[in-house]
């Protein structure tokens, strides 16, 4: 089979497209034919030996949409669709950027949708972790209001989406005017252009503050996003796109306005219900959602994919269908 092999650390150059051969499954295991894979931040910063875990040589990705094609254990029938991410994938086992990709069989979600392969290629990763950040980290109701800190990122505009069909009040973030349509255009209520200081944007609105906040910038933002949250109201930390990870200084007191709530949200399949991914792909099937896929790229693209992912040019989801 065809697949992007990384020896080590390095630049985009890194990735190399090999034939190798096609892995066999154990029981417990299952075989999938990969239709398409979402590019994710994560594998960024594995290519650049920045991961905390991984070894080398390994075939990168987190995540793969495709086509069952053996289960020795019968856990799943060839030719059921499924989804695959998380669970060691790209790092301590070979992930998605090959046309076949070996996983346990509790890494996988089925479901059953005539979407094209580049839709549902987007969806695995960024579906799991926007769900499990408002399921899970914010844990908010119906009625609500949602501050998203990098609002025009893939999880950004799949928390827009999310929300909407949640009945939440959406505040999100760009330090691109220009790009408030985008963000508008996923159902956002309120695009705010982020200049550092979006506390007193968000509280012009809802004096209050906001009953949540999803932080997906890192911890340079973290600070201002707390301060947009009203007592009671919680914020998750989810994601780093400033690659900027620990607070050098934390001190609570001053960090944390008094009964606000600090949570971070880093899941896994099993977050992702099979009925949670299947109402979504319906969702996006007769309109009431949108999959904010960015740039389609081929396997043989996959330095390009990274070289736009590294620039923040992707403009939503990348994905590569084969």
């Amino acid at each position: 089979m065809r697949a992007v092999v990384l020896d080590g650390p390095g630049t985009p150059e890194a990735l190399r497209l090999r034939t190798v051969p096609v892995p066999r499954p154990q029981p417990g295991q299952v075989l999938v034919r990969v239709r398409a894979f979402g590019l994710n931040r994560s594998e960024l910063h594995f290519r650049r030996g920045q991961a905390t875990s991984g070894s080398f040589p390994r075939i990168p990705g987190i995540e793969a949409a495709g086509v069952v094609e053996e289960a020795p254990g019968g856990e799943l029938a060839p030719g059921t669709q499924v989804m695959a991410m998380m669970g060691g994938m790209g790092r301590t086992i070979d992930g998605g950027y090959a046309e076949h990709v070996v996983v346990p069989a509790a890494q996988l979600v089925p479901f059953s949708s005539d979407l094209p392969w580049d839709v549902l290629g987007a969806v695995p990763e960024m579906l799991q972790t926007a769900h499990g950040s408002l399921a899970v980290g914010v844990r908010a109701e119906p009625g609500q209001s949602l501050l998203v800190r990098g609002g025009t990122s893939s999880v950004g505009l799949a928390l827009a989406v999310l929300g909407r069909l949640h009945g939440l009040t959406v505040l999100s973030t760009t330090r691109s005017p220009a790009r408030r349509a985008l963000l508008e255009a996923h159902g956002v209520d309120h695009a705010l252009v982020d200049d550092g200081n979006v506390a007193e944007q968000v509280r012009r609105i809802l004096p209050d503050g906001v009953d949540g906040a999803v932080e997906l910038v890192g911890v340079d933002m973290l600070r201002d996003t707390l301060r947009s949250v009203r007592p009671g109201g919680t914020v998750s930390f989810t994601g780093m796109l400033s690659d900027r990870w620990t607070i050098p200084e934390f001190y609570p007191m001053d960090w944390l306005p008094n009964g606000v709530r600090l949570t971070a949200y880093s899941g896994d399949a099993a977050d992702l219900p099979a009925p949670v991914l299947q109402g979504f792909l319906d969702a996006v099937a007769d309109g009431r959602a949108r999959v904010p896929v960015g740039r389609v790229y081929r396997l043989d693209d996959i330095v390009q994919a990274h070289r736009d992912m590294e620039a923040g040019t992707v403009g939503g989801k990348g994905v590569v269908v084969l």
